[in-house]
């Protein structure tokens, strides 16, 4: 072969050869959300790669991927959804069996991370989960993870490796607004201290006013409104957080919106991580309405009439393009996932 010669994927430099770039996406998936997978799979254009799954008699998890993964990037969607423990063990067998497969790139794309809410010792002798499971995905051998509206955003401070952090107010704001839900008739409410950035760029989002209620949490899973900071008076209040597990929250700050003078309450949450017992509840609440995403999968006939479920497939179908692509993902969000 003469100097400057090429075949196939290779390019003779002289003495040496000069391999020309190859770039593959392999869009693989857990059983944590199945549906949400095959739709971000179908807005990027390509088969979701095949894995063998299985959990054997005892207990034990099993992964094998069905064809060569070698060189290609590869992107592992996994929820950190109940069981949990279960959903965060696949996810690691899955980022190990890529690893050894020499895939030249992985990324775990985990919508809802696991033990989010376990970022920090609020007890003496207690665990920091949340930096325990960044270990993990790190030793498992993931290069950089993809999440969505982490419950604190700190938590990517306990990784080495890149972090992309999504949010779905983008996805929220424009369904309130096309509902008419927005300007000086509405005010952004955090249901309490720690969602005040998130509120306060919603506000924005939507042109209207900022409102808090602060609580207080007598007890694990349970909150009691305590006052409303703000005037909500003849307006319609928007209760947003990252996510909904037994729906304490987000109730209590609804009967202390309707007796601070709002009009009505409607709630949002990108992770619907409902408790058993949760939805009933919410059901029963005076909320008008209850959006959430599709980053946990459920059963629509357990949902309340109010429920609205907005699927987050594009979001995450694009942020996986911007990081194939070595594309900024900061930019796809006009930088407002760094502000939050």
């Amino acid at each position: 072969m003469a100097p400057g010669e090429s075949t196939g994927i290779l390019r003779r430099l002289g003495h040496r050869l000069r391999r020309a770039p190859r770039r593959e996406l392999e869009l693989v998936a857990g059983r944590s959300n199945p549906g949400l997978a095959a739709a971000i799979a179908d807005r990027l254009g390509v088969r979701l790669g095949e894995v063998e799954l299985e959990t054997f008699p005892g207990g034990e998890l099993y992964c094998r991927y069905g064809e060569s993964v070698r060189g290609a990037d590869v992107f592992v969607v996994q929820s950190g959804s109940p069981p949990v423990n279960d959903h965060l063990v696949e996810l690691l067998l899955m980022l190990q069996a890529a690893r050894l497969a020499s895939a030249r790139r992985i990324t775990a794309v985990t919508p809802v991370f696991p033990y989010a809410r376990q970022e920090k010792k609020s007890a003496p002798r207690e665990p920091i989960s949340a930096r325990l499971v960044a270990t993990l995905l790190e030793a498992a051998g993931a290069d950089r993870v993809l999440t969505m509206d982490l419950h604190a955003p700190q938590i990517q401070g306990f990784f080495t490796i890149p972090v992309d952090h999504m949010t779905a107010l983008p996805l929220f704001a424009e369904h309130f607004r096309a509902a008419g839900l927005s300007g000086e008739g509405v005010v952004s409410v955090s249901p309490d201290l720690g969602r005040v950035k998130a509120a306060r760029r919603f506000a924005e989002l939507l042109g209207s006013d900022l409102a808090i209620v602060t609580k207080v949490r007598p007890a694990h899973g349970q909150a009691v409104a305590a006052e409303v900071i703000g005037d909500v008076r003849g307006k319609v209040a928007l209760v947003g957080d990252d996510m909904i597990v037994t729906g304490g929250t987000l109730a209590a700050a609804a009967d202390a919106l309707l007796t601070a003078g709002a009009t009505e309450v409607r709630a949002f949450a990108t992770h619907g991580l409902f408790a058993p017992g949760a939805l009933d509840a919410l059901a029963a609440s005076p909320l008008a309405e209850i959006a959430f995403t599709d980053t946990v999968a459920l059963d629509p006939a357990t949902l309340p009439e109010r429920a609205e479920v907005l699927t987050a497939a594009d979001l995450l179908a694009e942020t996986i393009e911007c990081v194939f692509e070595d594309r900024s993902v900061s930019a796809l969000f006009g930088g407002l996932n760094e502000l939050l």
